[in-house]
């Protein structure tokens, strides 16, 4: 994220803002240090205009951020703030096996999205060392939680008895 605000920073500091302080620029000598350009072209009074959106991901702290390793299980990659309190089933949760941990993480995440269409862009896979994680719904209340995990439970047997419910940040849902 530092990258991105320095890029940002950069394009708007070597990008003249007029035809007038391009002349000046090219008229004059250039400093070669970005800080004495700076102080030279700016007379002291520098404004930034960045999005409020891309403040607050500046900003947020990394344990906040929901993308990067938190991904959606075969889902877009649009990025949701994490708002509220509330559950998930956790469907998968393994560290054994690292090679192929993140590709089943997924497979299991992308295999209740083709049984249960509902779910689109509620399965998220993630991992925290050395585990993979993958965690369906946004449930406001336990109970939520327990309907929908007997659902999941009948419709994959074979991993019914790994699935349970975990308190979790959760996207509302509209």
């Amino acid at each position: 994220m530092k990258q991105i605000l320095y890029a940002i920073l950069a394009l708007i500091l070597l990008a003249p803002s007029s035809a007038a302080a391009q002349a000046q620029t090219s008229a004059t000598s250039s400093p070669a240090n970005i800080v004495e350009r700076i102080q030279e072209e700016s007379e002291g009074e520098i404004i930034i205009d960045i999005p409020e959106e891309i403040m607050k991901e500046i900003l947020e702290e990394p344990s906040q951020r929901q993308s990067g390793q938190q991904r959606k299980g075969g889902q877009s990659s649009g990025r949701q703030k994490v708002t509220n309190s509330g559950f998930r089933i956790q469907i998968f949760s393994d560290g054994r096996n690292q090679a192929t941990l993140r590709s089943r993480a997924t497979a299991r995440a992308n295999a209740v999205c083709a049984r249960f269409p509902k779910y689109r862009g509620q399965v998220y896979t993630f991992s925290k060392a050395p585990n993979w994680y993958a965690r369906v719904g946004n449930f406001k209340s336990r109970d939520e939680a327990n309907a929908a995990l007997g659902e999941l439970k009948r419709a994959f047997p074979a991993f019914a008895s790994e699935m349970r419910i975990v308190q979790s940040a959760i996207v509302p849902t509209k």
